[in-house]
């Protein structure tokens, strides 16, 4: 693992935190800030790709494109479902319901990748849930808004769907994977956002500098940092730090958007965050460590047997 790619990784997850806070300064509906968003994102990723010279792959797998491009759509109709969500229920909690993706993935890993769903999975799945009722259930009836949770499980959905196509890609890597999605997803958003809104866009001059910031950086930057590094670190490294995302985003909603949370709420969050990490982690590291002795032992056997032949 090197440490430049520790470093674009926790960078990458940092910055996609901080999408609420930017798109918080732009006046626009959600589907224009998404439009905008994944068309910058897009074009910046695909000037990198031809500044680099890099060869393009998709068309000698055609079956992982389109995965692939179902992935791009996917992630973008996550971005509509849940950048219309912060403007209802807040970018913390909103957030917070999107990172329910993975463990949406677990539950369901067993009937589309045949994965055994062990007790850890099953615990960390419960607390999940459990953390979401402490942080929306309880608040229905005063002051929780029922379509802004529904926006936000939606994107959950998607972003899930989101992570079942990419599993199919296996040959479509680093900056062309990034940019293929980001074809995927500018389709789709463009498609919604021509059915709902239209392209018309009344874009003030405050409004710019945030829209750059949110397409070049929290997009274009952000999506190459991710995908160029993710391969390149150990699966507990990016289990871990990818929850900095979630956590880094109810943090910066709590500073500079002075969201407020309950005590039951932030109860929620670690419930949340934890369950899943849990769920993520636990088998893993016990057949981790049960693997260790025997890949020892087997060093230890490939050195006695060079030895024999000195």
């Amino acid at each position: 693992m090197k440490k430049t790619d520790f470093i674009k990784y926790i960078i990458a997850s940092l910055i996609f935190g901080s999408n609420g806070i930017v798109s918080s300064h732009i006046d626009l509906p959600s589907s224009h800030i998404v439009l905008l968003r994944s068309f910058i994102g897009c074009t910046f990723l695909f000037i990198i790709c031809f500044a680099a010279r890099d060869k393009f792959v998709s068309m000698q797998y055609k079956k992982q494109f389109v995965f692939l491009f179902i992935s791009g759509m996917a992630l973008g109709a996550s971005w509509l479902f849940l950048f219309a969500a912060y403007l209802k229920i807040g970018v913390s909690v909103a957030s917070l319901l999107y990172y329910c993706g993975p463990v949406i993935v677990m539950a369901v890993s067993p009937l589309i990748f045949k994965d055994k769903l062990t007790k850890f999975k099953v615990i960390g799945i419960i607390s999940v849930f459990f953390g979401l009722y402490l942080i929306n259930g309880a608040n229905f009836g005063e002051n929780g808004d029922i379509s802004g949770v529904v926006l936000a499980l939606f994107s959950a959905v998607m972003y899930a769907v989101m992570i079942i196509s990419s599993k199919m890609v296996k040959d479509i890597r680093g900056r062309e994977n990034a940019a293929m999605q980001m074809l995927g997803c500018f389709s789709i958003v463009a498609v919604a956002t021509f059915f709902s809104h239209g392209f018309r866009m009344d874009i003030h001059s405050e409004d710019i500098i945030p829209i750059l910031v949110l397409g070049v950086i929290n997009t274009g930057i952000a999506i190459w940092f991710y995908f160029s590094s993710i391969n390149r670190l150990p699966v507990y490294t990016v289990a871990v730090c990818g929850y900095a995302e979630p956590l880094s985003a109810v943090i910066f909603s709590v500073l500079f958007l002075k969201e407020s949370m309950t005590a039951l709420q932030i109860v929620g969050v670690f419930l949340i965050i934890g369950g899943a990490m849990f769920a993520e982690l636990a088998g893993k590291k016990r057949a981790y460590c049960a693997a260790v002795p025997q890949l020892l032992q087997n060093k230890k056997d490939a050195s006695d047997q060079e030895a024999s032949f000195d």
